[in-house]
């Protein structure tokens, strides 16, 4: 299983400080997804930069998961999910939706967020907020709807509903 981490920071992006939350999601997924190999990437909150991270890691790298940390909030800087929406083929509200209502519950400024998912061919691509622990949060929240997504994308047109 390959994984692509985009972390999405003007700030990490050019050594400003060091980058927290994709750590966070490697150590958060090796404990969901053991056998996964990771590829990482640091990007500017540039639309054009994000799109390009996503269409890399899906299209030429493989990744069975692509998750993306930052860039989801609603500052003008913010564009994270309008450049995931224009690479997707499919969009995912579940995944968004779950991630807002499980974190309300402890931060009632959790549904601010505009993270979405989708997918691209068979490879599965997920908005994450910027915040370490948010990270572990929301992926804690989505880990069997994401297990089941990774396999129903590996099965792909093999699958096949039983007849009525």
């Amino acid at each position: 299983m390959k994984i692509g981490r985009v972390t999405i920071s003007d700030r990490a992006s050019t050594g400003v400080y060091p980058d927290r939350s994709g750590p966070e999601i490697e150590a958060v997924l090796r404990g969901i997804l053991s056998e996964a190999q990771f590829h990482a990437e640091i990007v500017p909150d540039e639309r054009e930069a994000i799109c390009a991270a996503l269409r890399r890691f899906t299209d030429a790298v493989g990744c069975d998961l692509v998750v993306t940390t930052g860039g989801t909030g609603i500052t003008p800087r913010d564009v994270t999910p309008e450049a995931t929406r224009s690479v997707l083929d499919r969009e995912l509200p579940g995944f968004g939706e779950a991630m807002r209502m499980g974190s309300f519950a402890k931060v009632k400024t959790a549904i601010l967020s505009r993270a979405i998912a989708g997918t691209r061919g068979r490879s599965l691509i997920l908005n994450l907020p910027g915040k370490p622990s948010a990270v572990r949060e929301c992926l804690e929240i989505l880990a069997p709807a994401l297990t089941e997504a990774l396999a129903l994308l590996r099965e792909g047109e093999a699958h096949v509903c039983a007849p009525t």
